[in-house]
């Protein structure tokens, strides 16, 4: 493939910031008001899900040079060799491809003169079989009761995608299975479920590639240890399975071979949950919704593959954000999904856009000299609105939000579904409108307040509006329109990767600590200090005091 222009070498990107100084004197009340076909001229349909960027501050001529960005960049390109199967991560000398985990048995997907999907199929039909054993209780513990309690060890993207699905298709559970998750290497977070399950009726998935992972092992040889003080050696393979490429350090801790579930180099982590590290989702919803969770990111994939960049919803979404990121100056975007069962979901996306595209060279490694990633953070609404909405509506920072919803409920409380889609609806209209200085006159005086109270009250009570917001709607949140939203944003973290010319499949700012955190660890427990900062050598004495 041909050098890409750098981001801000581009002749889209000096027109584009000129549009931005027009657009810093537009406000979103006036752009509604002259243009009758808004919402319908600015929102897309796709896979599924419905996306209405119609508030957000822009015009027709900024989608146009948008679009324009996305040619200079090869973005087109780009993402034909990611699906081509390409080796696109360059620093780990990798194909992408994740989007082979979902693709369906007929389809091909070559990767170094190979074809992957039998074997991804393979792996999947080995999840089915599994997942219908647990089920069905072929496979008992050692006693020879049934199944009732998975704990998924893992972290990352071993941990964050499966956790976020099953809390997102709770509706979907299966009464006679739960599922816990156990990722963090603070002991806390694996003695309270410890605490909550029995040895007899327990399965424990350790997920982690290389076998190695520090935090996923220290907790996997701790629940050995605690499943071993209550059976036998023998008892180990009905209660431990792994998902990982290392046979000889899987076999080593105990795991029968058998139940070992692979997956591959060319899977990063965060793109890993349609793998066989969604193996908690199939066992807590059952394969076949599992199999419509991996048909909904299918759909988006054929859409984002196929669909002209102006209709392509995760493009849009993607261009939208860097309008916002690289030319409104805003450096930071809310998630802010109207429903409980994504609440899970903004960190999931913190992983997922932060880790990708958080990154200071391009991918020749020359430093880059534009802002990348922005800050991504949220909690589901209403709980939002009580929280930092304040900062969101009257704060000195702009930041842009995605609401995301569905139509229908999964529950028989219509009454609440109601005043949730009317929160989620008003909040974008009243960051978008404000309120104006006369109108809150008009308000005050319309309650009988005396002129002097009105006039200090106004400023307080002003809203600037203004403020930009995506709003993704789904029929309801089933398997099928979540593997959609999933896709949608892993292909929006894609495309402005694309444009931003950085390799969005590697994090090696994650390594430095993790080296850095063994060394220490030795000290802590004994061995002879290495030099260290002032600082960091205080911390180590006065832990290792507490820990004598």
């Amino acid at each position: 493939m041909k050098n890409t222009p750098l981001f801000n070498a581009t002749q889209s990107y000096a027109r584009l910031e000129a549009h931005a100084l027009q657009a810093q004197t537009w406000h979103m009340r006036d752009l509604f008001a002259t243009q009758a076909n808004r919402f319908a001229t600015l929102s897309v349909s796709a896979a599924g899900l419905f996306l209405d960027y119609s508030k957000n501050r822009m015009n027709p001529d900024t989608l146009s040079l948008l679009f324009e960005l996305a040619r200079e960049c090869r973005v087109e390109e780009k993402r034909d060799a990611m699906f081509s199967g390409e080796q696109f991560n360059n620093t780990e000398h990798r194909g992408v491809l994740h989007t082979a985990l979902r693709a369906p048995r007929n389809a091909s997907v070559l990767f170094e003169g190979q074809d992957v999907i039998p074997e991804v199929h393979d792996v999947l039909e080995r999840v089915a079989d599994f997942t219908r054993r647990i089920h069905s209780g072929e496979w008992t513990g050692f006693t020879g009761r049934r199944i009732t309690d998975v704990v998924n060890v893992g972290i990352g993207g071993s941990d964050l995608g499966p956790r976020m699905v099953c809390l997102a298709l709770r509706p979907f559970c299966l009464e006679d299975i739960r599922v816990h998750f156990v990722s963090n290497v603070d002991g806390h977070d694996l003695d309270a479920v410890l605490k909550k399950i029995d040895p007899e009726t327990s399965l424990f998935i350790i997920a982690s590639k290389t076998f190695t992972t520090a935090e996923t092992m220290l907790n996997a040889q701790s629940a050995r240890s605690w499943f071993l003080e209550r059976a036998g050696e023998a008892d180990l393979p009905r209660h431990f399975v792994a998902i990982s490429t290392n046979l000889d350090a899987v076999s080593a801790f105990g795991i029968h071979t058998d139940n070992m579930f692979p997956f591959w180099d060319w899977v990063g982590g965060r793109y890993s949950v349609w793998s066989a590290i969604g193996l908690p989702v199939a066992l807590a919803v059952g394969y076949d919704l599992f199999a419509e969770f991996l048909a909904g990111a299918h759909a988006m994939d054929v859409h984002f593959r196929h669909a002209r960049l102006e209709i392509n919803m995760p493009v849009i979404l993607a261009l939208i954000g860097i309008w916002n990121r690289n030319f409104l100056n805003y450096s930071s975007v809310s998630i802010a999904p109207y429903l409980q069962d994504l609440s899970h979901f903004s960190s999931y996306l913190q992983q997922l856009e932060m880790e990708s595209n958080g990154k200071r060279v391009t991918k020749e490694g020359a430093p880059v000299t534009w802002p990348t990633s922005p800050v991504v953070w949220g909690n589901v609404g209403t709980n939002g609105q009580h929280a930092y909405f304040q900062l969101l509506h009257q704060g000195t920072d702009i930041t842009p939000i995605d609401f995301i919803t569905a139509l229908k409920p999964s529950h028989a409380l219509p009454e609440h579904h109601a005043a949730l889609l009317a929160n989620c609806f008003a909040q974008s209209e009243a960051l978008m409108l404000g309120k104006t200085a006369d109108e809150v006159r008009s308000d005050l005086q319309a309650q009988g307040m005396n002129p002097e109270e009105i006039e200090f009250q106004v400023p307080h009570r002003t809203f600037p509006g203004n403020r930009p917001s995506n709003t993704i709607l789904m029929d309801r949140l089933r398997p099928e329109a979540l593997g959609a939203l999933v896709a949608l944003y892993e292909h929006k973290t894609f495309v402005q990767g694309a444009i931003y010319n950085v390799n969005s499949f590697d994090q090696w700012g994650v390594e430095l600590g993790k080296v850095l955190a063994a060394t220490i660890l030795e000290e802590l427990q004994g061995r002879p200090a290495h030099e260290h900062d002032s600082s960091t050598a205080g911390l180590i004495r006065l832990a290792r005091a507490a820990l004598a």
